[in-house]
């Protein structure tokens, strides 16, 4: 016996099989053609900045890469936090993707953003650290570091330095250095680092803890380089010394990195990878890197997150020993 189906029967089955076919396919089938439009990257730092900077750096070469422009957003505020949280709450699609402050592994703990590092974001490249040093007015009779060391233990908790905020790098690497050296220093917290470098060019404040901001400043020789703080001499300034190499166990590089949402598709995480790997090893990002005393220290996603994962059980320590969140509180 023939059964003879409709035209209208036929219809309604094909669509019901293309409509499970398409329920089978996977997730990374959809990212197939990913980008098809730009991608919004958020720099949770103010426009002109180093991290600015060296991320509109990345983000150019990265486009080309991708075949899309990538437009870099500022969102600015509570030491880099509130784009941090503007980034982990973003749909995880691809399109919104940005700078993730390492910071966010000190701030998660204290409670003072609500991003866990650990389970909110995904990481896909490490970019390059940054040059943090100790700097004092050209007029200073501190002429080393030992000199400023000798006073501040003859005279505890009277030596001040100026900071770019409470619990950020800057504050929170000189009071390990503090720690390390068993002295005491008078904190003076701004709001960024900008205002903290003019009250010390202005003598206000005896000393600044910075990233490179103190840079041309030292070499127009308003300001006097006491140390850095990296691993190893910072190439501009090759006659300063570390504060490692004198002997204090102190190292902070606050490496920038680039992460996304949580639950990226696979494939999509993988073209995004990529085409970061690229832009990071590339000689037009290492001479932006170089201008801005920020050493390249490249990571793919998998190893980022690893280091990720260290500093979060590094900072868990340092917020006892430092005392952070009384710290926090006193502002």
């Amino acid at each position: 016996m023939t059964f003879n189906r409709s035209p209208r029967r036929r219809q309604l089955m094909l669509g019901g099989l293309g409509a499970a076919a398409l329920a089978a396919v996977p997730a990374r089938a959809f990212a197939a053609d990913y980008p098809e439009r730009p991608i919004t990257f958020i720099c949770p730092w103010p426009a002109g900045g180093t991290a600015d900077r060296s991320m509109r750096a990345i983000c150019q070469i990265a486009a080309r890469e991708l075949g899309q422009p990538i437009a870099l957003e500022n969102r600015a505020g509570a030491s880099g936090m509130i784009g941090t949280k503007a980034l982990a709450s973003a749909k995880p699609d691809g399109y919104t993707i940005g700078q993730i402050p390492i910071s966010v592994t000190r701030f998660a703990q204290i409670g003072t953003v609500q991003v866990d590092p650990l389970k909110d974001l995904s990481y896909l490249a490490r970019t390059s650290g940054q040059t943090f040093g100790i700097a004092v007015p050209a007029s200073s009779p501190f002429k080393s570091l030992r000199d400023m060391l000798a006073q501040a233990k003859a005279k505890p908790g009277v030596i001040s330095y100026a900071h770019a905020g409470v619990g950020g790098a800057t504050h929170v690497g000189m009071e390990q250095f503090a720690q390390a050296a068993g002295v005491k220093f008078n904190a003076i917290a701004y709001k960024g680092g900008s205002a903290a470098l003019q009250d010390v060019l202005g003598e206000q404040v005896d000393m600044l803890a910075d990233s490179s901001s103190w840079a041309p400043h030292v070499e127009s020789g308003k300001l006097r380089l006491l140390a850095t703080w990296g691993e190893a001499r910072t190439p501009r300034f090759k006659d300063t010394p570390t504060l490692k190499e004198l002997g204090f166990d102190v190292v902070v590089e606050a490496p920038n990195g680039i992460g996304a949402p949580r639950g990226l598709p696979p494939a999509v995480e993988k073209k995004l990878r990529d085409a970061f790997r690229v832009a990071v090893n590339s000689e037009e990002f290492k001479k932006v890197a170089d201008s801005i005393d920020a050493p390249v220290m490249y990571q793919d996603g998998p190893d980022y997150k690893k280091y990720v994962e260290a500093v979060y059980r590094q900072e868990t320590d340092l917020i006892r020993r430092l005392n952070l969140k009384e710290l926090m509180e006193k502002g």
